[in-house]
């Protein structure tokens, strides 16, 4: 693998969230989203960016721009690209996202409110995307404000924006996420045998509820505008869902639909208990597993 290069530019302000941004030759949308989390936060943050390649502008750009960044040559996949420019964080939580999301006003509040209801730091609370046709119950299906950064209509966005409602939810999995910097470092970040990094966001979900979080919210006021999947379609997928079966006996769905309750509305209160449904389910998917194993023996 390529090597990695830091480069830390010093605060002069205590950050409330220190936010992780790897990018890949997404020039245009790292501008964008960096432009709202400046423009639309109330806080002030710590912003990192892990640049892959950057031969597109984005390592200029960054420089030119007093950005915190950690760099690498060639694309290491976005478990490498969190965890190196998490290595530069200095605020006490951390905030994952992907460059294609533009962040709505007020997004950071809606999050850190939630963080202070709680006396433990034992939690993953994520933000809710707001995606064109949405079909998912942990999203909000907008309207076409643009499906790139050249063509979004930011100033309708900002008019209309809060006209869309969503009740929190359960299941925080996806990013905007934030999470305690102690407990990230506890759990080692993301899972780098997840490279290029499909998967890497329930195996995360699951390393945390091995460690003992059990607080997983989606914050329905602390939105997103995402583009979708700018950079996904350039890579080489990983198996994610073979790989998440493998090391944790069961499928990525078992995980959302029986532990996060994806989707269901938020209860803090809400224990978790293996029904006779999960045990059956997680028989099958044991059994699924057998057959991946030797399966994948027979063709070594």
């Amino acid at each position: 693998m390529t090597k990695i290069t830091y480069n830390s530019i010093p605060l002069t302000f205590e950050p409330t969230f220190s936010i992780i941004i790897p990018t890949w030759n997404n020039l245009e949308y790292v501008k964008l989203c960096v432009q709202s989390i400046r423009k639309n936060s109330i806080f002030e943050h710590q912003v990192i960016l892990h640049i892959n390649t950057g031969d597109d502008g984005t390592l200029k750009w960054a420089i030119e721009n007093n950005l915190s960044y950690s760099y690498s040559e060639e694309n290491v996949g976005v478990c490498y690209s969190f965890n190196a420019a998490a290595n530069l964080a200095v605020a006490n939580y951390i905030v994952l996202i992907d460059d294609d999301n533009y962040l709505a006003p007020e997004w950071d509040i809606h999050l850190y409110n939630a963080i202070e209801k709680l006396d433990h730091n034992y939690f993953a609370i994520s933000g809710t995307r707001m995606e064109i046709d949405a079909d998912k119950p942990y999203k909000i299906s907008s309207k076409d404000y643009g499906t790139t950064a050249k063509d979004f209509n930011e100033e309708l966005f900002l008019k209309e924006v809060s006209n869309y409602e969503l009740p929190d939810w359960s299941g925080s999995s996806w990013y905007p996420m934030v999470v305690y910097k102690e407990l990230w470092n506890l759990v080692g970040g993301l899972s780098v045998e997840f490279s290029p990094g499909m998967g890497s966001d329930p195996d995360f979900s699951m390393k945390l509820w091995d460690a003992g979080v059990r607080h997983f919210q989606g914050v329905g006021a602390s939105k997103s505008y995402h583009f979708m999947s700018k950079t996904a379609y350039k890579i080489r997928k990983n198996d994610s869902r073979q790989q998440f079966l493998l090391k944790w006996f069961m499928n990525i769905s078992t995980f959302y639909k029986f532990y996060l309750r994806m989707g269901e509305p938020f209860d803090s209160h809400i224990s978790f208990v293996e029904t006779k449904q999960l045990k059956a389910k997680k028989r099958r998917d044991y059994l699924k597993r057998i057959s991946v194993s030797l399966k994948n023996h027979k063709y070594r």
